[in-house]
Formats: structure tokens, C-alpha cells, sequence
């Protein structure tokens, strides 16, 4: 049985979280992701088109600990991806048409060409630098938020 103030404290709680998702300074740039700790902001660079996502993040030497690599598909779909040419650990955040996130992959390994599949329904994936999902609490159930999602605060 549920209390009037377990429901008052829940009610205040998800208020909380909407007023998170309003906080969030959007703009293409940046991206935020909502963890249940805390609200991450990453400078990204956006790869939506074919010839900027095959690059994705090959031949790069280093990535600043605040940034990373969104990748925006132009439907849903089944995402796998690899780590050719890829210099950096890193780990990818794979997200549905809504920005929720279906999958963490942690510390994929530079260089190599084992196939990571994503999963399906995926329209959306962070890379960031390889430890920093865990570091940061994200995980499966945390939000993407970003103008190429459609749910930033207007």
C-alpha cells in the first residue's frame, strides 16, 4: 500500500527530474545525459551523415574527458559498431528514438575489429572516453538530452 506522502515525495521527486531536463543548456554542441545521481554535459560533435559516421572518432590521439562523438541515425535501427583506426578507449552509450539509454558499452579496445552490437531501436550513440559511463553513473535507463532528440527545454 502506498501513502499519501510516498506519492507526495514520488510527485516531488520526478518534478525534480523534469526541472533537470529544463536546466540543461541545449544547443548542438552539447549534450547532456541524466543519470539517476546527476545531470553530465559533454561538448560533442554530432556525426549525422554516412561519410562523418564511418570517420566517427578514428586516427585521434586523445578526447578531452568533457567530450565526445554523438552519433544521430535518421531512423531506428540495429547499431553495431568496431574500433578500426580507433586510437582511445572508449565507451559507447547506445540510446532509442527517445534518448533513453538501451546499453553501456564500457572501454571498447582501440584498434580492434570485433563487432559491438548496440542492440536494436537504437537512433543514438555517445562515445565518450573508455571508464567515464561508469565513473559518471550512466547507465541502462539514464537520458540523453539534445537538440537532435527533440527534448530539450524550450
Amino acid at each position: 500500500m502506498v501513502r499519501l506522502g510516498q506519492v507526495a515525495v514520488l510527485a516531488l521527486g520526478l518534478l525534480g527530474q523534469g526541472a533537470a531536463f529544463a536546466a540543461v543548456d541545449c544547443g548542438p554542441d552539447r549534450l547532456a545525459v541524466q543519470t539517476p545521481r546527476a545531470t553530465q554535459v559533454f561538448n560533442v560533435e554530432v556525426a549525422a551523415d554516412s561519410a562523418s559516421r564511418a570517420l566517427g572518432l578514428m586516427n585521434r590521439p586523445s578526447m578531452p574527458k568533457s567530450s565526445g562523438m554523438l552519433f544521430v541515425y535518421e531512423q531506428p535501427s540495429t547499431a553495431n559498431f568496431w574500433m578500426e583506426n580507433t586510437l582511445i578507449p572508449l565507451d559507447m552509450v547506445f540510446a532509442g528514438p527517445d534518448g533513453v539509454v538501451t546499453r553501456v558499452h564500457a572501454n571498447a579496445i582501440p584498434m580492434d575489429r570485433t563487432v559491438i552490437p548496440g542492440g536494436d531501436n537504437i537512433q543514438f550513440v555517445l562515445e565518450i572516453n573508455g571508464g567515464l559511463a561508469k565513473k559518471m553513473g550512466i547507465v541502462e535507463g539514464s537520458t540523453m538530452i539534445h537538440p537532435a532528440i527533440g527534448n530539450c527545454a524550450k
